[in-house]
């Protein structure tokens, strides 16, 4: 008789070994079948244990997942997921120079949340994590607004108050981020669930990664959704880590993340997350179910993340250094060029020329920014704008204190010009 012993999943590689994939379960483009929206949530497990894919190896679009999306829609996808990355790059450089205090890349996974920003409506409400600032840039958040929130500065959206790349817009339908992970679910849940209550016809939408579904935020989520039919889209982006944690510790090794949809009673999707046409295809069918009464799906996009965490982070301590070259799935922005030069609408001329394009346009919007303050120099935020935004009205203790900041403030002022030196 054998003895039960404990299970402890296993790494595939680590440092200075070969990069080893094997684990991750794939199928051919165009393999899986693409049903009618009001599917029983029962008849979605195979598709939450297989991959819906669309672009193959030569970059052709192939099956019924197939969105048939205009030249000028993918080359807007391609030019949206170019200028995220752009935009990264510039931001990496800038903390790494001191310029900003954190930062957190989103290489390799633009088409996670471009691609869903396109196939949602602009009124649908989108509860973001901290690695989909591809969202705010389809979305159409300027660059500059999200420079400034970096920077802290007087233009911060957050008036100081949060940490960097915490985004928000109401406008825009944009919620704000928390570094509180697994939070996103429930309060998209909720805000689904009322837009339900009102008779509207929005959708709400999040995302968390593969680590956050140990929370227990993502199981109370799957429950509300599953037992209100909640019209939302809840995304899992499996980049295989969190943070040093591989993805077999948060329970992706026997069976796929999105197979806890249909386990629970919501539908499950496992969508190729470097594939544009894929992600935009299966965003729109799980919109359009969530948008027709037959409530919730729970995607998987398969990813790689392939940065570090953020700018605190080093990945090569524990996975082989260059494993993303060896990544199965390719690089998004890669695959939906070759698409494009396939259908003989884009060129590596053409792509060239964006790149530099963009790469100015951000250059242009990070002075911009500074002109509003910096780290290391001003102008600087109102320290008395810590006391707005909590009450409606502003208590008399927090009055009190108020003013008494503001006199010690006027104090040291005025102390610094009786001096003879310029006011501090």
């Amino acid at each position: 008789m054998s003895t039960p012993r404990l299970h402890v999943p296993a790494v595939p590689a680590r440092p200075g070994e070969q990069p080893d994939f094997s684990y991750v379960r794939l199928a051919p483009a165009g393999a899986e079948p693409r049903p009618p929206v009001d599917v029983a949530v029962h008849e979605t497990a195979t598709l939450a244990e297989g991959l819906v894919r669309v672009l193959d190896d030569e970059g052709r679009a192939v099956g019924p997942w197939d969105p048939g999306l205009t030249s000028e829609a993918l080359q807007r996808g391609l030019r949206e997921m170019l200028l995220t990355r752009v935009f990264d790059d510039r931001m990496q450089r800038t903390q790494r120079q001191g310029r900003i205090s954190f930062y957190v890349r989103s290489y390799g996974e633009e088409a996670v949340s471009v691609a869903a920003a396109h196939a949602l409506r602009p009124r649908d409400m989108l509860f973001p994590s901290y690695r989909n600032q591809g969202l705010h840039i389809a979305r159409g958040m300027p660059l500059l607004d999200m420079m400034c929130q970096l920077l802290s500065n007087t233009r911060d959206m957050c008036k100081g108050r949060q940490l960097p790349v915490m985004y928000h817009s109401a406008p825009l339908r944009l919620f704000s981020i928390s570094g509180n992970l697994a939070t996103q679910y429930p309060q998209a849940v909720g805000w689904a669930m009322a837009a339900a209550i009102k008779g509207e016809d929005d959708v709400a939408a999040g995302w968390i990664g593969e680590g956050s579904t140990a929370a227990a935020d993502f199981h109370h989520a799957l429950l509300f959704a599953k037992v209100y039919r909640a019209p939302v889209v809840l995304n899992v982006v499996n980049n295989q880590w969190a943070i040093s944690t591989f993805q077999g510790y948060a329970g992706g090794e026997q069976r796929s993340f999105a197979a806890r949809g249909p386990g629970v009673g919501v539908a499950g999707l496992r969508v190729d997350g470097n594939d544009y046409l894929a992600v935009y295809a299966a965003t729109a069918w799980a919109a359009e179910r969530a948008r027709a009464g037959h409530g919730a799906t729970l995607i998987e996009l398969v990813t790689y993340r392939a940065g570090a965490h953020s700018t605190s982070d080093d990945p090569s301590r524990y996975r082989p250094k260059d494993e993303y070259h060896a990544w199965p799935l390719g690089d998004p922005i890669e695959r939906l060029k070759r698409h494009l030069i396939v259908r003989g609408e884009w060129s590596e001329e053409r792509h060239a020329a964006l790149t530099a394009e963009l790469e100015g346009m951000v250059g242009e919007a990070w002075k911009q920014a500074l002109t509003f303050g910096a780290l290391a120099e001003g102008p600087r935020l109102d320290p008395a704008l810590m006391f707005g935004d909590v009450f409606k009205e502003m208590p008399p203790h927090l009055e009190a204190q108020r003013a008494e900041m503001e006199a010690e403030l006027a104090a040291r002022e005025a102390a610094g010009v009786a001096q003879g030196g310029a006011p501090r």
